[in-house]
């Protein structure tokens, strides 16, 4: 898991449902209210529901704002729709934004494990289709997120016209026993029944360019505090090599360019202003 240290991250994926419960307090609670006290309709260039993209399913998506393209932002692992909530306002003040509840999270409909990057990207994909909302796209993914995003314009490079990559680390070399057990898709806390390190394998193998497209990389380089605190080794060796490892990336685009911050892991929280300020440089970029 790349949210947090090793350490946290094994009780971040024990306390995963009770936190994901929270998560549907506070989306239902934005629901925006009319003087008669019933839910207001959105607008037509709007989107507040569950979108079905199967017979079975539905994701539940939210958008606002006008133009193009069309910013789509993902969330880290186990991540709700919430999580971009601090970009969104200023997101479509300038454009379309989009941010969704990927299965088993949030207001979205159950799905079986395990899931992986096939079945993560071509949600998305399927989604974007249902809701009608044409790009050209602006992918926009956190941590775990950017796997995702990575997936999707690999299988889409048309209908990318930029992406942002938020601390997207390369794959684990050799995981510990606790994050292999940690993170399989049959482990009752792992409420995403992501396989998340086969997935990380996939998205960074399938890297390729996408075109001559505006990408920015944001990567955290760690401090001394942080690595002395690192629950592993193999973190900390991870640690060590995260900000040349996200050069990485770069081969999506020959526009592409890292920037690199010492925010900690979790960038969004640090420096939110930095990520809204990325996500509109990529915009503008595109126009």
């Amino acid at each position: 898991m790349r949210t947090r240290t090793l350490a946290a991250a094994l009780i971040a994926l024990v306390s995963a449902l009770a936190a994901c419960g929270d998560g549907d307090d506070r989306a239902s609670s934005r629901t925006a209210k009319n003087s008669s006290g019933s839910a207001a309709a959105p607008s037509r260039d709007e989107l507040d529901r569950v979108v079905k993209i199967d017979r079975d399913r539905g994701l539940y998506m939210r958008c606002s704002g006008t133009g193009s393209p069309t910013v789509v932002m993902e969330g880290g692992d186990d991540d709700t729709s919430d999580s971009y909530a601090f970009a969104e306002p200023a997101v479509s003040n300038v454009t379309r934004a989009c941010v969704y509840d990927r299965a088993n999270l949030g207001r979205s409909d159950p799905a079986p494990g395990p899931r992986g990057l096939a079945e993560l990207a071509g949600d998305l994909e399927r989604l974007l289709q249902a809701a009608n909302f044409p790009g050209p796209y602006v992918l926009v993914g956190t941590s775990g997120g950017g796997y995702i995003t990575a997936g999707y314009a690999y299988a889409n490079p048309r209908q990318v016209a930029g992406m942002v990559f938020i601390d997207v680390a390369a794959p684990f070399r050799n995981p510990p026993r606790e994050i292999v057990e940690a993170t399989d898709p049959d482990n009752p806390a792992n409420i995403e029944k992501r396989d998340f390190l086969q997935v990380e394998k996939d998205a960074w193998n399938g890297r390729k360019r996408i075109g001559d497209i505006p990408v920015t990389i944001i990567t955290d380089e760690p401090s001394a505090d942080a690595l002395s605190q690192a629950a592993h080794p193999s973190e900390r060796r991870a640690m060590r090599r995260n900000v040349a490892d996200q050069k990485g990336w770069l081969v999506l685009s020959p526009r592409a360019k890292q920037i690199v911050v010492h925010t900690g892991h979790a960038v969004e929280e640090a420096n939110p202003q930095l990520v809204i300020d990325a996500i509109l440089d990529v915009v503008k970029n595109t126009r």
